[in-house]
C-alpha cells in the first residue's frame, strides 16, 4: 500500500528577479515499511521534496497524496490534520524543546491530539523504553548527548503510530557510534512496526543501509536504486 505519492512535483522559488526551480517534476511513489534515502549534493533538492512530503510547505505546482489523500486544495488546518494522523519527522538537531523533559516532549504530540494525560505518559514511557531511554525520563535535553536526544527524537515521531516517518539528515550531528546505533534503532522500527522510512541525507553510513536510494540533482531524479 501507498503511504505517500508524488505527481508532477514542481517546486519554484523567486528571488528578486531570480526564479530558482528546486523541483522540476518529481513522480514518486513511498510504500509501506520501505525504508528510502533521498540523498545527493547540496541543492539538490532533497531537503524540499521532503518537506512538500511532509506538508511542511506547497508545492508550486502538482500533487502529495498520502494514505490515499490528496493535500491539494486543503487548508492549513486540514493539511495540519491529515501530517499529525499520518506522519512523523525526526530533525538533524533535534528540535526537542528544552524546558520539557524527554517523557514531556514525547507526550506532546499526543496531547495536541486530545489524548488524556495519563494515556499520554503511558503511551511516551512505552516507547521511551523501547529507544532505550527508561532510565531517562525526566531529564531534560541538555542533560543528554545527542544520539540520547536523536533517539528521543524518534521516539516523539512514532508516538502517535503514522504510517510514515521523515528524517532529514537524521545521523549528521552524531559520531559514528551513535549514528550506528540510531540506524540499527531506525531499521528495528521499520521492521516490527511497519512505518514506512523518508530520509533527507548524504552520510554513507545512512545509504548503506537503506533498501532504497533515490538520487536528486538539480531537482530532478537521476536515478531511483532499489538494493
Amino acid at each position: 500500500m501507498k503511504v505517500a505519492e508524488t505527481r508532477n512535483l514542481k517546486k519554484t522559488y523567486h528571488f528578486g528577479d531570480t526564479e530558482v526551480s528546486a523541483l522540476c517534476g518529481i513522480n514518486l511513489e513511498i510504500e509501506e515499511r520501505e525504508f528510502v534515502a533521498v540523498w545527493g549534493p547540496s541543492g539538490s533538492g532533497k531537503s524540499t521534496l521532503c518537506n512538500l512530503v511532509g506538508l511542511l510547505d506547497t508545492p508550486t505546482s502538482g500533487e502529495v497524496v498520502i494514505s490515499g489523500r490528496t493535500a491539494a486544495g486543503l487548508g492549513d488546518a486540514k493539511r495540519s490534520e491529515l501530517r499529525n494522523a499520518s506522519i512523523g519527522f525526526v530533525f538533524q538537531n533535534f528540535n526537542l524543546i528544552p524546558v520539557l523533559t524527554a517523557l514531556e516532549n514525547v507526550m506532546l504530540p499526543l496531547q495536541i491530539h486530545g489524548v488524556s494525560k495519563t494515556e499520554a505518559a503511558k503511551r511516551a514511557e512505552r516507547l521511551l523504553d523501547e529507544v532505550e531511554l527508561g532510565e531517562r525520563l525526566h531529564h531534560r535535553p541538555q542533560k543528554m548527548s545527542g544520539g540520547q536526544q536523536q533517539r528521543v527524537a524518534i521516539a516523539r515521531a512514532l508516538v502517535t503510530d503514522p504510517s510514515l516517518v521523515i528524517a532529514d539528515e537524521p545521523t549528521a550531528n552524531l559520531d559514528t557510534r551513535n549514528a550506528n546505533l540510531i540506524i540499527d534503532l531506525m531499521r528495528r522500527i521499520n521492521h516490527e512496526k511497519g512505518a514506512a522510512f523518508l530520509f533527507s541525507t548524504h552520510d554513507d553510513r545512512l545509504l548503506d543501509r537503506v533498501d532504497r536510494r533515490i538520487h536528486l540533482q538539480d531537482g530532478e531524479i537521476l536515478e531511483d536504486e532499489r538494493l
